[in-house]
């Protein structure tokens, strides 16, 4: 989809998915800390009119941005002002739309406002980022809603195309991720993470792959090479549930040494 322009200047990118759920149990995970973390990267989450929402994407990267409209459980708006750099604020609005058969719609609309097309890749972006993570969000909604969560997101930089990077990450990992294979990904000192692949994605940014894993801890683990505003990414994000969620999120440092030794410094 390309970015929906309206004569006011408002510009806007909109991207939806079904989950399963209760309206009130589908704002508990879109629209609070805990909930948020569980799925997509730590967050946390004042939620009210003037309150603050801050992800923390790793590496530094911290978004923040402030809620502008507080309606639960069906619909907030949060607006960033550091998100463009020099650039209009964007604002975000989430809402849940209940459906039949106990599940609803969530909808993510990003918007901003200006008289060019300076911006529009910036919210274009988020467009095929999503997804990914809205399949962990449907998985955790299906299966570990309510239950403890603990993650953790590993980024490496290369000068290597993103084509390159993830035939590395393939090699590491010993095969071809294909979905509905069983996939067992080792690093030395740390339990493997075992699994069965749901998806082998393609997107104009790069590759990734999800995996939902029943070892170290029931989850969802996600691998990928992406062009990030023109910086070739790799990451490993793990999202585990359950009383051994937060053990196995304390491995944490074994697989930032495996995804380092991939991509070492000296070649970004």
């Amino acid at each position: 989809m390309s970015v929906k322009k309206e004569p006011s200047g408002r510009r806007s990118v909109q991207v939806e998915v079904e989950v399963q759920g209760t309206p009130e149990q589908v704002w508990q995970a879109i629209a609070s800390g805990p909930g948020i973390s569980a799925w997509f990267v730590p967050t946390q989450l004042d939620g009210k009119v003037g309150g603050k929402l801050a992800c923390d994407f790793g590496g530094g990267m911290v978004s923040s941005a402030e809620i502008t409209e507080w309606q639960p459980p069906h619909r907030f708006v949060a607006t960033d002002e550091t998100w463009l750099q020099g650039g209009p604020p964007v604002a975000t609005e989430w809402t849940v739309e209940a459906k039949g058969g106990g599940k609803c719609v969530v909808r993510v609309v990003h918007s901003l406002f200006a008289s060019t097309d300076d911006w529009d890749h910036h919210i274009e972006g988020t467009e095929s980022g999503w997804p990914g993570f809205f399949k962990v969000l449907r998985h955790y909604l299906e299966h570990f809603a309510g239950q403890p969560s603990a993650s953790f997101i590993h980024m490496a930089m290369s000068a290597d195309s993103t084509a390159a990077m993830w035939r590395t990450l393939v090699a590491a990992i010993g095969n071809e991720p294909q979905a509905g294979a069983q996939l067992r990904i080792t690093a030395p000192g740390v339990a493997a993470i075992e699994g069965t692949v749901q998806s082998v994605d393609e997107v104009p940014q790069g590759f990734a792959m999800t995996l939902h894993v029943t070892q170290p801890a029931p989850g969802v683990v996600m691998a990928s090479a992406m062009d990030c505003m023109g910086m070739h990414m790799a990451s490993l994000q793990a999202f585990y549930y359950g009383a051994g969620a937060a053990h196995a999120a304390g491995e944490r440092d074994a697989w930032q040494q495996w995804l380092a030794s991939l991509f070492p410094p000296a070649a970004s």
